[in-house]
């Protein structure tokens, strides 16, 4: 199985994003995730969609999308047209399904995150229209949390569920050289790092490393 790199740009250094994302491009990343929040459905509030469309020329890497905010519907279009190449939306939001279908409109991949109290068994109906599932292993809204270790067993549960089907496993939160290996033996195969890539300015062996 071939681990995929998701440096988020929530851990670099805002003043110079554009350096960044073309610095983690040239160190290896595979994805580069972006977390959108908006102080209302996470404590706390990063960058929207012109962002997006700023960054986007500073690399060819996949933009990964993390959608937490509420509504997120009506964001969907902006964010597409903006760049991002798969967009993510939280299970607990409403008409979930409805929202799937918009991002796939767009010709972009499908993306739920599950927070970690929420079970697998919400998404059971929507497989056929997912490309990623983000299993959550910090509660969303701040980096550099600690890794709750009881998603390792809904990560195992996830990749049983999926079967044969072409969806990717993504786990975001509290990722570091330790948490990567379990997360990649339950079954996962993306794995966003945030602190673990941008806390030196090594991120080439940061990221060999986590990989």
């Amino acid at each position: 199985m071939t681990v995929k790199i998701a440096p988020s740009i929530l851990s670099a250094d805002f003043a110079c994003l554009g350096e960044e994302v073309r610095a983690i491009d040239n160190a290896g990343c595979d994805y580069v995730h972006i977390d959108v929040m908006d102080g209302h459905f996470v404590p706390n509030i990063t960058i929207g969609s012109d962002v997006v469309k700023a960054l986007r020329p500073h690399t060819k890497k996949v933009f990964d999308v993390h959608l937490m905010i509420e509504p997120a519907a009506p964001y969907i279009e902006a964010f597409a047209k903006a760049g991002s190449d798969i967009i993510t939306v939280h299970a607990e939001l409403a008409h979930l399904d409805r929202m799937l279908q918009q991002i796939r409109s767009f010709g972009k991949k499908a993306g739920v995150a599950l927070n970690p109290a929420t079970s697998e068994s919400c998404i059971e109906y929507i497989l056929d229209k997912l490309d990623m599932i983000v299993v959550m292993s910090v509660n969303p809204g701040f980096g550099g949390q600690s890794f709750i270790e009881s998603q390792l067993d809904k990560i195992k549960r996830i990749k049983k569920m999926i079967e044969n089907r072409p969806i990717e496993i993504e786990v975001d939160g509290g990722i570091n050289e330790k948490t990567a290996k379990l997360c990649i033996e339950a079954g996962a195969n993306v794995l966003v790092a945030g602190s673990a890539v941008f806390k030196n300015n090594n991120y080439s062996d940061n990221i060999h490393v986590l990989r």
